[in-house]
């Protein structure tokens, strides 16, 4: 597995749907904010998700734009984009589709030199183009880290993977891989740390 589970940026600037992924489980997103972690959003990715028509409305829609509005009085902070930030979106625009809350992540991101956090793949790929080496993280990546590091435990991990199913999310999968990741870096960290005593 390429990701490092030791390391995290705690500074994101977190697109739609990693948004939703890190709200899917209550769990998961107070176990982050407690470890250090802070979630910015740009004016784009809160439009997407509070104010944009959705195709179908489900009770999980509701009751994660609720965690998101509560979650804004100390969190997921809001920053509107300047004309440059536009045009940068305009460049962004015509090298990959993506949506404007991917792309506006992208710029902000790009702008003041912090982590973008996203679970899309195509914006991942994007990111690792245009942003400096390891800033472009996912909410998997995050609950690997949580574990590392003991911010997460053991038993936490089935509440983590039902809450966030519960929420109708898809990476149960890759919290599970991320979580035997964690644990098998943390192992080669101990024996690596025995050997030098």
């Amino acid at each position: 597995m390429s990701i490092d589970p030791s390391f995290f940026h705690l500074q994101n600037i977190t697109d739609t749907c990693a948004v939703w992924n890190v709200l899917s489980s209550q769990t998961l997103y107070d176990r982050a904010k407690t470890a250090g972690v802070r979630f910015i959003c740009t004016y784009f990715v809160i439009y997407e998700c509070l104010h944009k028509p959705r195709k179908r409305n489900v009770v999980c829609d509701e009751v994660l734009r609720l965690r998101l509005q509560d979650a804004q009085k100390n969190d997921f902070k809001s920053y509107p984009l300047d004309i440059t930030d536009l045009q940068t979106i305009e460049i962004l625009e015509n090298r990959k589709r993506l949506g404007k809350g991917e792309l506006s992540s992208i710029a902000f991101a790009l702008k003041t030199r912090q982590a973008f956090l996203t679970d899309d793949q195509k914006a991942r790929n994007l990111a690792k183009q245009v942003l400096q080496d390891k800033m472009s993280q996912t909410t998997p990546h995050l609950v690997g880290w949580l574990f590392f590091h003991s911010h997460l435990t053991d038993s936490d991990k089935s509440i983590v993977i039902r809450e966030h199913t519960d929420m109708e999310r898809p990476l149960a999968r890759y919290f599970e891989d991320m979580y035997l990741e964690a644990c098998r870096c943390r192992l080669m960290a101990m024996q690596g740390a025995n050997k030098s005593e």
